[in-house]
């Protein structure tokens, strides 16, 4: 009697764990499944298959939400879906992040908002808008000294230290001229997204990787397109000291100034909507 009792327990035991394995096995298989059709639709279309979906929405406090409607105008010219949307991945990115204040800087609600709000903006058409290469945010109160190259900077970002650096009063005057094209925390932020899509696979950081691979050996290949960005003076001459730069200032005039840009080059206009997955907010 107690030998059978014996084997129907092992009986039972060995149905679990081959329930189990099996239950393991077809969500590996659904997974797998999933990101090869996701894979194709990226190759097809150039997107992700899907950029929101959450569990839950963080919510903004009160007096957050009234800095970002008062203070950062892409915020307002999104659908009432997306604002909702924006609002959890600021509250997000707030809450992942340090915020450290150098030379009597003193982090305020405005600071954490207006930076987050940078961030979220350029990566709002990706699925995973985090940036895993920065851990912390830097605030002096104007331009600081750098010991990477020994000089001042009004903002940089360190890599090794996971770190984005910035000079508040030179951050906010980006906002405060909106239409010049020079915009301090877009311009640190694309260097930190750039250098991240590097690293990470994720589909967004693929397209964007990719996109901007696209964008190089288009302007390789095109003699006059290169000419023409390099005369203008619309694209501030400083994008052109290398690969980064030139990325940095484009992403500055391209969410500054997007109509001038389609108009005046329209073939690098639409490949920077596509690395940025830009299909919202008029652009």
């Amino acid at each position: 009697m107690l030998t059978l009792l014996l084997i129907e327990k092992y009986t039972l035991g060995s149905k679990i764990i081959l329930g189990i394995f099996f239950a393991i096995l077809l969500y590996m298989l659904l997974q797998f499944a999933v990101k090869l059709l996701e894979m194709g639709y990226v190759l097809k279309y150039k997107r992700p298959f899907f950029v929101h979906f959450y569990t839950f929405l963080r919510k903004l406090s009160p007096q957050q939400k009234d800095i970002l409607k008062n203070q950062f105008a892409f915020y307002n010219k999104l659908s009432k879906k997306n604002k909702s949307y924006f609002e959890h991945r600021v509250a997000s990115f707030i809450n992942d992040k340090d915020f450290i204040g150098r030379n009597g800087v003193v982090i305020t609600d405005e600071m954490k908002v207006l930076i987050a709000s940078t961030s979220i903006m350029l990566t709002f058409g990706f699925r995973d808008f985090y940036i895993g290469l920065i851990n912390k945010i830097v605030v002096y109160p104007e331009k600081f000294y750098s010991k990477t190259n020994q000089n001042y900077h009004k903002g940089e970002f360190n890599p090794k230290l996971k770190a984005l650096v910035i000079s508040w009063v030179d951050f906010k005057l980006g906002y405060q001229i909106s239409k010049d094209n020079i915009n301090l925390g877009i311009h640190e932020f694309v260097h930190a997204i750039h250098l991240n899509s590097l690293n990470e696979r994720d589909i967004s950081s693929t397209i964007f990787s990719d996109s901007f691979k696209e964008l190089t050996e288009t302007l390789s290949n095109n003699q006059s397109l290169r000419n023409q960005l390099a005369e203008s003076h619309y694209i501030r001459k400083y994008a052109f000291t290398n690969q980064f730069e030139f990325l940095a200032v484009v992403i500055e005039s391209f969410i500054e100034t997007p109509h001038e840009f389609k108009v005046q080059f329209p073939e690098v206009y639409f490949k920077i909507r596509q690395m940025l997955n830009f299909n919202f907010a008029g652009y």
